[in-house]
């Protein structure tokens, strides 16, 4: 987990990261039946810009220091990849030079992803859009010589060639921010390596969250899934829905969570089919998804498309749902 400054990052939304898990042995089996009873151990550091904190449950102490290590490594492992902070990240190299040669898996399995989203919320998801998000950024540090129409003209998904062997921008001056998916990409990988390591009953949150099993206090009752409040804008208390999320993942977006302007009413969300920040008469949205990077990206692209182009890319994917609030505070759920 990088352990660089994220107060250093500019406009960077403040998030807590927090991952729970409990092995499969120390949880089905009961109590009384195994051979140690599972302590809570708990690692605290950094990953991804932000505040990290693990919670396992696990009979073997030697065992969860090893799961801290290994889920560490993974998420150092996927920032050298996608972040746009680290000049060497496979990311930074594209956007320095406009050419990736043998990207990762990860990397073809994301922008892969992208594509489908791309094209099933017509242009609404665009990881192009970076360019206009540094005009916005330097507009707000003062920089009165950025040009709109010069960043406009670099966005275009279309534009990005995308081949096994390499990656390859098709216009000079244009720049990637995976930034709406690549939290619920990491979330679904740190996700399958605990699976991976017999822990059952899992909830890992990564600025999106993604949920296994069920909670031991809830598997008495035959009851399935955690329990989630979903409040996609959390200055809007009234606008909430409470779910269980079973073999799922959730993310969210809000239009004022991160803005450009002191006043606050400037999103950092933007539309990449007009260059101007969104204004679709939606407030914030949560969607539920069968992963967390799906989630992710449908929640970004949410308040571009607006609540009827919004039901309509739901369609594209199954199981995709989404509890949007609008600007009147009035709520909904769209389903596929």
């Amino acid at each position: 987990m990088s352990r660089s400054n994220a107060a250093s990052r500019p406009l960077s939304r403040r998030r807590f990261i927090a991952i729970s898990a409990a092995a499969t042995a120390g949880l089905i089996i009961p109590l009384r039946e195994a051979s140690a009873e599972p302590t809570l151990h708990t690692w605290r550091g950094i990953a991804l810009g932000a505040k990290a904190e693990i919670n396992l449950l696990h009979t073997d102490a030697d065992r969860a220091r090893r799961l801290f290590s290994s889920i560490e490594g993974e998420i150092r492992r996927l920032e050298g990849i996608f972040s746009l902070y680290q000049p060497d990240s496979e990311l930074s190299r594209l956007n320095n030079t406009g050419l990736l040669f043998a990207p990762s898996l990860e990397m073809l399995e994301i922008l892969s992803l992208s594509q489908r989203l791309h094209r099933a919320t017509e242009g609404a998801f665009d990881p192009t859009v970076q360019p206009l998000w540094s005009h916005y950024a330097r507009q707000v540090a003062g920089n009165k010589t950025s040009d709109f129409a010069e960043a406009f003209a670099c966005v275009g998904f279309n534009h990005v060639q995308i081949q096994p062997d390499e990656i390859k921008f098709g216009k000079s001056g244009m720049a990637m921010t995976l930034n709406g998916i690549a939290q619920g990409f990491v979330t679904d990988r740190i996700t399958a390596l605990l699976e991976r390591e017999s822990c059952g009953d899992i909830v890992v949150e990564i600025g999106e969250i993604a949920a296994r099993g069920t909670p031991f206090t809830r598997k008495q009752r035959e009851e399935t899934g955690w329990p989630v409040t979903l409040r996609p804008d959390p200055s809007l208390i009234d606008a909430q829905a409470d779910i269980h999320l079973a073999n799922a993942a959730v993310a969210s977006s809000a239009r004022l969570g991160t803005t450009f302007d002191q006043s606050g009413s400037r999103s950092h969300i933007l539309d990449p089919r007009n260059g101007h920040p969104v204004d679709t008469g939606l407030a914030a949205t949560s969607v539920v998804a069968p992963s967390a990077a799906l989630a992710d990206g449908l929640s970004t692209a949410a308040l571009v498309c607006g609540e009827t182009q919004l039901r309509q890319a739901l369609t594209g994917f199954q199981k995709a749902r989404a509890f949007i609030v609008r600007e009147d505070r009035s709520t909904t759920w769209l389903a596929t």
